[in-house]
C-alpha cells in the first residue's frame, strides 16, 4: 500500500516513519524545501529518541520518501493523512487554516478514490468540513472517504507509542474505509492491540476528552500537593495510595510544576471552546486549566519568598528547560514562566537541559547556558529542578553543596528525599512534602 503524510512535524514524521517500518510505502510531504532536504539527509528537526534510526533505515530502504510535490504524493497514494498543525487562536479555539489549505490541495489533485485521514487534533465536526471542502474543489466527481484517526503519541516515547499503542481509534462512515484502515494497521493485530471503531464525530472527541482527563489528573494532584503542605502530609505517599486503586491508577499522579507541551494546554482550551459553542459548561476542565496556571505561579512565588521577595542580582540555576524529559519541546513549558518571572525581577539565570537549550536560546539570549548540572550549580544562590531528566536523579549532592554560593534547593519534580537533602545542609523545597 502507498500512503501520503501531509505535514512533517512531530506527528506527521513519526507517523510516516513508523508506517514505513511496518513495510508500507510512505511519501511525506511538506512545503518547507529546506526541511525536506534535511530529512533526506537523515537530519530530524526535533529531538525524539529512536526516530532518526527509523527514518534513515526506511529512507535508505526505499519505503520512506520526502517531497514538496503534493500532486505526486496524492496521485500515487490510496490513503492520505493530514498531519499539519492546529495552533490555538487567541480565544483558545483551534486554528484550522492549515488543515483547510491541505484539504483544498488534495481535492485539486484527486483523480480516483482516496481515504482522507485526519491525524491532526481537530475540533469535533472538522471531518465534515473537510468533506465539504474537498467536494467543492474537486476538478471532477471522485469518490472518497473521510476518516478520523487521532494520535496518542507522547513526546519522548512516540516511536514506542506508535509501535505498541494502547489502542487505535478509527472513525469512519463506510465499511470500505474501515477495512482499508484496518489493513494499514494490520501489524498491530499481531500484538492484539485493541481497535475502537466508531463514527467520525466520536473519534474526533476521543482525543480531546483523553487529554483533558489527563490534564485534570495532573491538576488534581497538584492541588492536593498544596493541601499536603498546609497540613503536613506527604503528597508522594498520598498519590501512591491513590494509584493503587484500580479505578484510579498511578499514571499522571505526580505532583510538580504542572502540565505543558504542545497537547494538554492547547487541547484543554480547545475542548472548552468547543463546548461553549454548543452551550455546554465544562467546569472541571476549566478548573484544571486554572489550577495548572496557579501551580506555576505558586511554586515560582516560593522561590521569591526564599529571598524575602527580592532576587535582584541573585544567581539562580535552572536544571531542565523542556516541558518533560526526552524532548526538546519548550512550548508551554513551566521553565518559561519561571525564567520569565525571575528575569523580570532582575535575577541572573544559569541553565542546562540535555536537549532544549537551542530552542530556549531563541527566546532568552541573556541566560548563561551551561554544559552540565555542576556548571549550573557553581556559585548559584539557588538551584531549581524543573524537568526530571534521568541525569538529574543521581547528582553528586555533596559536590553541588560545596560549589553553590548558598544552599537553597528547589526540587520541583520530587526526585530526592527531603531528609537526605536536609541532612546535607540544604534548605530544601519540594512539592507537597514537608
Amino acid at each position: 500500500m502507498h500512503i501520503a503524510i501531509i505535514g512533517t512535524g512531530y506527528v506527521g514524521l513519526v507517523t510516516g516513519a513508523c508506517f514505513a517500518e511496518f513495510g508500507v510505502f510512505v511519501t511525506c510531504v511538506d512545503k518547507d524545501k529546506s526541511k525536506i532536504e534535511k530529512l533526506k539527509e537523515g537530519i530530524i528537526p526535533f529531538y525524539e529518541p529512536g526516530l532518526e534510526d527509523i527514518v534513515k533505515r526506511n529512507y535508505k530502504g526505499g519505503r520512506l520518501n520526502f517531497t514538496t510535490n503534493i500532486q505526486e504524493a496524492v496521485e500515487e497514494s490510496l490513503v492520505i493523512f493530514i498531519a499539519v498543525g492546529t495552533p490555538p487562536r487567541g480565544d483558545g479555539s483551534a486554528d484550522l487554516k492549515y488543515v483547510e489549505e491541505v484539504a483544498t490541495e488534495i481535492a485539486k489533485n484527486m483523480t480516483n478514490y482516496k481515504v482522507i485521514v485526519t491525524k491532526s487534533t481537530v475540533p469535533v465536526g472538522t471531518g465534515f468540513k473537510i468533506k465539504e471542502i474537498i467536494t467543492k474543489n474537486l476538478k471532477k466527481p471522485v469518490e472518497f472517504d473521510i476518516v478520523s484517526n487521532p494520535e496518542f503519541l507522547r513526546e519522548g516515547s512516540a516511536v514506542e507509542d506508535f509501535m505498541r499503542p494502547n489502542r487505535v481509534v478509527i472513525g469512519a462512515e463506510r465499511p470500505q474505509a474501515i477495512a482499508i484502515m484496518k489493513d494499514l494497521y494490520r501489524p498491530l493485530y499481531l500484538i492484539e492491540t485493541p481497535f475502537v471503531i466508531t463514527d467520525v464525530l466520536t473519534a474526533e472527541l476521543i482525543k480531546y476528552a483523553t487529554n483533558s482527563f489527563l490534564a485534570t489528573k495532573i491538576s488534581f494532584i497538584n492541588e492536593i500537593s498544596h493541601l499536603c503542605e498546609a497540613v503536613g502530609a506527604d503528597v508522594k505517599t498520598v498519590a501512591k495510595a491513590m494509584g493503587l486503586d484500580g479505578r484510579i491508577g498511578p499514571k499522571f499522579l505526580h505532583a510538580g510544576l504542572g502540565f505543558g507541551g504542545s497537547c494538554l494546554p492547547k487541547d484543554t482550551m480547545a475542548l472548552v471552546k468547543i463546548a461553549e459553542e454548543k452551550g455546554v459548561n465544562l467546569g472541571i476542565v476549566k478548573a484544571a486549566i486554572e489550577a495548572n496556571r496557579r501551580q506555576k505561579e505558586r511554586l515560582t512565588h516560593k522561590i521569591l519568598e526564599a529571598f524575602n521577595g527580592s532576587v535582584e542580582g541573585k544567581t539562580i540555576g535552572i536544571l531542565g528547560l523542556a516541558f518533560k524529559p526526552n524532548t526538546d519541546d519548550i512550548r508551554e513549558a513551566p521553565s518559561v514562566y519561571i525564567v520569565n518571572t525571575l528575569l523580570e525581577k532582575k535575577a541572573i539565570i544559569k541553565a542546562f537541559d540535555p536537549a532544549a537549550i537551542e530552542n530556549f536560546k531563541s527566546m532568552y539570549s541573556e541566560i548563561q547556558y551551561c554544559n552540565d548540572a555542576y556548571e549550573v550549580a557553581k556559585d548559584a544562590d539557588a538551584l531549581v529542578i524543573v524537568t526530571e531528566w534521568n541525569q538529574f536523579r543521581n547528582l553528586d549532592l555533596e559536590r553541588i553543596k560545596k560549589i553553590m554560593r548558598s544552599n537553597l534547593f528547589f526540587d520541583y519534580r520530587n526526585i530526592y528525599e527531603p531528609k537526605r537533602l536536609k541532612d546535607l545542609g540544604f534548605i530544601y523545597h519540594s512539592v507537597g512534602r514537608c
